[in-house]
């Protein structure tokens, strides 16, 4: 379900352009928003991830904090009867906020993606001891 999630995000994130400065801008994915202030450049954006908690929030910015050109990661979750994530980054120099979030999204896709094949080979390999040991 969390992989599903990221790829979802992720995927919508292939069909942004680069966006104009606005004080809210509703992208592609109805369950993400970007709040940018009016005269910033991109490189300072939070993001609303509506419907997540802490399981995507902490990871995503662990990912996100990794890329060197990222200055400032973080997120909180505005209350805690609203599953909302306010996600916050910054970057150094003129890079888009949002390549280190689409960067950071598809890096924890991939960790997402080695644990489950990881399991899923172990399971196998499990059923497949426990059936020598039956015969």
């Amino acid at each position: 379900m969390f992989l599903m999630k990221c790829c979802v995000i992720y995927s919508s994130l292939q069909a942004w352009p680069l966006l104009p400065p606005s004080t809210l801008q509703h992208l592609h994915f109805p369950n993400l928003w970007q709040v940018q202030a009016d005269g910033t450049d991109g490189n300072c954006v939070t993001f609303v991830l509506h419907d997540e908690d802490h399981t995507l929030g902490n990871s995503l910015r662990y990912m996100v904090m990794k890329n060197p050109d990222v200055e400032f990661c973080g997120y909180c979750i505005t209350h805690p009867s609203e599953s909302k994530i306010n996600f916050r980054i910054q970057t150094r120099g003129s890079l888009p906020a949002v390549e280190p979030f689409r960067k950071g999204l598809n890096d924890l896709m991939g960790v997402c993606q080695h644990v489950l094949n990881t399991f899923e080979r172990s399971m196998r390999e499990y059923r497949a001891q426990r059936k020598e040991e039956m015969q």
